[in-house]
């Protein structure tokens, strides 16, 4: 199963992964069309800047994810088969338990929505839509095992 790696050392902070983070998620999947739309989309991924350095900031769909365990309304599930953590809104009661929990910050809250919102690696498409919009390859989609052989793509 592929999986989402950066390269921080290649990472300007351009957000440019923000923003077709918040595009993709957004109703219209158009860029002129989303930053007009009633409820605004917001990234997935967020770029923190700190001592020179950028960080792209994500869900890692941990393999014991302490978010999953948090969720008393049993919204969020992590799915071996695909290697991620699942979230089902529709049972998503708010209570930002998992936004409290998780150790990367990962996940945000949706103060309009009441629903937070993750990395969900643009599970619909062949590939995350951060991957593609990033300039210089910082964000990395690839098999995990191709990572531990040292093969970059």
């Amino acid at each position: 199963m592929k999986n989402l790696y950066y390269d921080v050392k290649k990472c300007l902070g351009c957000k440019s992964c923000e923003i077709a983070c918040a595009v993709a998620h957004s109703v219209s999947n158009e860029l002129l069309k989303a930053i007009k739309e009633e409820i605004l989309s917001l990234p997935r991924k967020k770029i923190i800047s700190s001592k020179n350095k950028n960080y792209p900031v994500s869900c890692r769909h941990c393999k014991d994810p302490k978010c999953v365990d948090a969720c008393m309304a049993a919204a969020l599930v992590y799915d071996k088969e695909k290697s991620m953590v699942l979230h089902d809104e529709s049972r998503c009661v708010g209570c930002w338990m998992c936004v409290m929990v998780c150790p990367y910050g990962a996940i945000r809250p949706n103060i309009k929505t009441k629903i937070p919102i993750r990395c969900d690696k643009c599970k619909d498409k062949d590939e995350p839509s951060c991957v593609k919009a990033c300039p210089t390859g910082a964000i990395i989609w690839q098999e995990e095992t191709a990572l531990l052989l040292g093969d970059k793509g």
